[in-house]
């Protein structure tokens, strides 16, 4: 039996992710949630047109929310995860800290990345040097300088990774916010760490030759990796080989019970498609809870 285990792990601490930890929990289940409140996109809204309810802050809802699943028995840890994997019917999730979590069942409801830089040079030159993920495209750029560009654990944990493809490896970073032995990873790893800094500009022709930073100072790098927020729902869903959506592949593919192509991971929310709504996100975390919980449950 591995240690840290738990029935269910749900990644994901907006509506979707807290309405499946009170069902699973109190389907008496052990359930983990992985995530930052502040980084769902409910926190900094206002609801006015959700049933029953009047108008009310997101932060608001979101606290409330902990508190129902605290007091149905779930734990929270307000970390990123960096990496999932699968093995002998354990699903493994390593959070930013590095400690490894075991689970039965996974729900994958981290919503969805809509983060660019939205510089000169970043639309222009995508696929030609830029990219949105370092698991995806890190083999491109084996021998080349690159850069990483972001604050949180997504950009530390795509630094460390492009260590063992690239020459030299450059982590722009405005405000490095990430666990501290993450912290402490970066700053003994050779990375070179440009910490208060901003990109302003992509530069090159058909494909990048560099970018400049808002001191005017300029990086000549073959490769920018913009990895802004924590790792995505699609790098981690393709590290256990979820199927995407056939017609919108920046949405998992569920079925009516919320149920992936593979078996004990579940996916809720925005990752599953529009209407990115509250009242959907609720009602299929409600779904997935229920399901993962039943799951988890053949095991014991």
């Amino acid at each position: 039996m591995p240690r840290n285990v738990y029935d269910i792990i749900i990644l994901g601490s907006g509506p979707a992710g807290l309405q499946a930890a009170i069902h699973a929990a109190r389907a008496r289940t052990s359930v983990l949630v992985l995530g930052k409140p502040a980084k769902s996109s409910l926190h900094r809204a206002h609801i006015e047109n959700y049933c029953c309810m009047g108008r009310v802050a997101g932060e608001d809802l979101l606290r409330e929310g902990i508190r129902q699943a605290e007091q149905s028995g779930t734990v929270f840890l307000h970390e990123d995860v960096v990496r999932v994997s699968h093995q002998d019917q354990w699903f493994i999730v390593q959070n930013e800290s590095g400690t490894d979590l075991n689970c039965r069942a996974l729900i994958l409801a981290m919503g969805i990345s809509r983060n660019k830089l939205r510089v000169p040079g970043e639309k222009e030159l995508l696929g030609r040097g830029v990219s949105y993920c370092v698991d995806c495209d890190a083999g491109f750029f084996r021998g080349e300088p690159v850069a990483v560009v972001g604050n949180e654990s997504a950009a530390a944990s795509g630094a460390l990774t492009m260590l063992f493809y690239a020459s030299q490896v450059h982590l722009v970073s405005s405000q490095l916010e990430v666990s501290e032995s993450m912290d402490h990873q970066i700053r003994t790893s050779g990375i070179r760490l440009l910490e208060g800094r901003k990109v302003t500009e992509i530069v090159g022709e058909n494909e990048v030759d560099g970018l400049v930073l808002d001191d005017d100072s300029r990086l000549d790098v073959k490769g920018v990796f913009i990895e802004l927020g924590a790792k995505g729902a699609v790098e981690l869903a393709a590290e256990l080989g979820v199927a995407m959506d056939t017609e919108s592949p920046q949405f998992i593919a569920t079925d009516k019970k919320q149920k992936t192509n593979i078996g004990g991971v579940y996916a809720a929310g925005d990752i599953c498609g529009l209407p990115w709504q509250l009242a959907k996100a609720v009602g299929e975390g409600c779904v997935a809870g229920l399901e993962a919980a039943a799951y988890a449950k053949k095991f014991r």
